[in-house]
């Protein structure tokens, strides 16, 4: 994984007001949870260097090297806040990490390959599980695994306990849990298939009404 280093400096803005204040002049607030000292750090990030070091990472959870005014502490990015309209980080929270010491970490999963299944026996590729939890050293932390469903065929289900990961990451998701699965075309609900039955319905519903209406008028 390539290094990816941000500049940060302790801040001593807090409160809704002065954050937002912090924000207006190209600010980014965050924390970092100290693991030697205890407690949490305040620090601030130069809004646009961070997001040009984010560029191309898709997961949310990256090792870092962040540094504080020269002196470097690796950290594992633990969750960014974005706006809800602009889609920009508003505040990114930390954990400094030993570089020696096993984290934790959620990894999505992203399927690749043509399923068999789906290719020849016009099956139906559905994923059931978005990421998975690993253990590993901060520097060996994926930003995403790729699933092959190449081999999967109708009926088939890929399960934790199939992915190969490789030695450096240990998997803590259950193997038992299933990851994707092929649903036969006889699973499938047809499109449309309860609107069809509405509309064929709707004549019966028209004609009854029309015949009520004629006895009501002969009488």
């Amino acid at each position: 994984m390539d290094q990816i280093k941000i500049k940060a400096e302790p801040r001593t803005e807090q409160g809704t007001g002065a954050v937002r204040r912090l924000r207006r002049t190209g600010m980014i607030p965050g924390s970092v949870m100290k693991m030697k000292k205890g407690g949490v750090e305040l620090i601030k990030l130069p809004a646009h260097d961070f997001m040009m070091a984010m560029r191309g990472h898709a997961s949310k959870q990256l090792l870092v090297t962040l540094d504080m005014n020269g002196t470097e502490v690796p950290a594992l990015m633990r969750e960014m806040q974005n706006d809800v309209l602009a889609g920009t980080p508003i505040h990114v929270d930390f954990s400094e990490v030993s570089l020696t010491e096993k984290v934790r970490v959620t990894v999505p999963l992203y399927l690749v390959g043509e399923a068999v299944g789906v290719k020849l026996g016009g099956g139906v590729l559905e994923q059931t599980l978005r990421s998975v939890d690993v253990e590993c050293l901060p520097e060996d932390i994926a930003e995403k695994f790729e699933v092959d469903v190449s081999g999967l065929n109708v009926d088939e289900t890929l399960f934790v306990r199939d992915l190969k990961l490789g030695e450096k990451q240990t998997l803590v998701t259950r193997g038992e849990v299933p990851v994707a699965v092929i649903k036969a075309p006889d699973d499938i609900p047809a499109a449309g298939g309860a609107a069809a039955a509405a509309e064929a319905a709707a004549p019966e519903v028209i004609k009854k009404g029309k015949e009520e209406e004629a006895a009501k008028e002969a009488k």
